[in-house]
């Protein structure tokens, strides 16, 4: 799955900090393989480079 900047995302990795919080994608960097790699701004902090598939839409909160 692919994400935009300001998307809200959930991180689903477990050696992570932030594993199971919600977050604003802030920037979007390409590896030399083509793959897309996140950096996700959470409430107080951020996490460099995750890939696509360590993450997860969240669900709106209306």
């Amino acid at each position: 799955m692919s994400f935009e900047k300001g998307d809200t995302v959930v991180l689903e990795d477990e050696h992570s900090d932030y594993d199971g919080e919600a977050g604003e994608i802030t920037q979007i960097s390409e590896t030399m393989f083509g793959d897309e790699n996140y950096t996700v701004s959470f409430e107080d902090g951020k996490e460099h480079g995750i890939p696509a598939d360590s993450l997860e839409a969240a669900e709106d909160e209306d």
